[in-house]
């Protein structure tokens, strides 16, 4: 299943994506099955698990035999949001690609390098991302973002996956010269929305191994990064079984898995042109969609 969140008189509502269009589920809800309770969050529905999941498959059932039209939406006159709004921690995972790591000249990692952003950095899917003034190197990263599902502590790898609602693409938009000016990399990582995520929210059933996804990104058109997620170090079941080793994860926290070869920074200097303003990146991860976000001036 693919969730997203979109703007519904002023707040954001729940929708499923499907090939009939965007179902609006809380006008699904209203007309198909007014009393009965449905989620009406992305969130929600990650907290609420197996559960909530029934739920919403059973009212896309009835929505796809309905022939009301007003529960259904265009995707191109959705309002994106975040397609998970409130995590309570965003871990990201640096140099987990092999090629990444040798394209910037660093030694394979021993252990997975952990580093966090905050909740500002979140956007959506579509947002404009302002260029901070602070920073004339922001780099792209394309990432697959893995969303928590259940409360997760010392998971064994061979059961770790059981604990992941679902995936989405991400991008993990870093100013290089922040980050690289002392040995910390959050200066250069937590910038306000340095991390567009989505489109969807796509469930774990259907996205099957996270180890076997082709994973690229776009400037204005031009491919930069091609790659596999097969080229990870850590695989997605090791992180969580390695992070859930140091602190709780808890449903709705987000793992970023790092990135793969192909950024500015691991070009020749002489051909590092970084982010501009009206710049058009694009994420794109097979069975996950096109992450989309256009870069703009801050306006001081």
């Amino acid at each position: 299943m693919k969730l997203l969140s979109m703007a519904k008189q002023k707040r954001w509502s729940l929708g499923i994506a499907s090939d009939k269009g965007v179902l609006d589920v809380e006008a699904a809800a209203g007309v198909l099955c007014p009393d009965t309770y449905v989620p009406l969050s992305t969130m929600e529905t990650v907290r609420g698990g197996a559960e909530a999941l029934g739920r919403l498959e059973r009212l896309l059932l009835l929505a796809l035999e309905s022939k009301d039209d007003r529960i259904w939406l265009k995707e191109e006159d959705v309002e994106w949001g975040t397609c998970v709004t409130e995590p309570n921690k965003i871990i990201c995972i640096g140099l987990n690609y092999r090629k990444h790591a040798e394209e910037t000249n660093s030694p394979i990692p021993p252990f997975p390098i952990l580093f966090n952003k905050f909740n500002n950095a979140i956007t959506s899917h579509d947002s404009e991302v302002a260029i901070p003034m602070t920073t004339a190197k922001l780099d792209y990263e394309a990432e697959l973002a893995v969303v928590i599902g259940k409360r997760a502590k010392y998971v064994p790898v061979d059961r770790a996956l059981e604990f992941v609602f679902g995936y989405c693409a991400a991008n993990d938009l870093s100013a290089r010269d922040l980050q690289m000016r002392t040995s910390q990399w959050l200066a250069g990582k937590s910038g306000d929305r340095f991390l567009p995520i989505g489109p969807y929210l796509v469930t774990a059933d259907e996205v099957g191994d996270p180890q076997a996804l082709n994973i690229r990104s776009y400037v204005n058109g031009e491919e930069r990064q091609n790659s596999n997620t097969g080229d990870m170090i850590f695989g997605v079941a090791e992180l969580i079984s390695d992070i859930s080793s140091i602190f709780t994860l808890e449903p709705g926290d987000i793992i970023l898995t790092g990135t793969p070869e192909g950024v500015v920074m691991g070009y020749p200097p002489e051909k590092q042109i970084y982010l501009q303003p009206g710049d058009l990146v694009t994420v794109t991860i097979d069975k996950l969609g096109s992450l989309r976000n256009r870069m703009v001036a801050e306006r001081p």
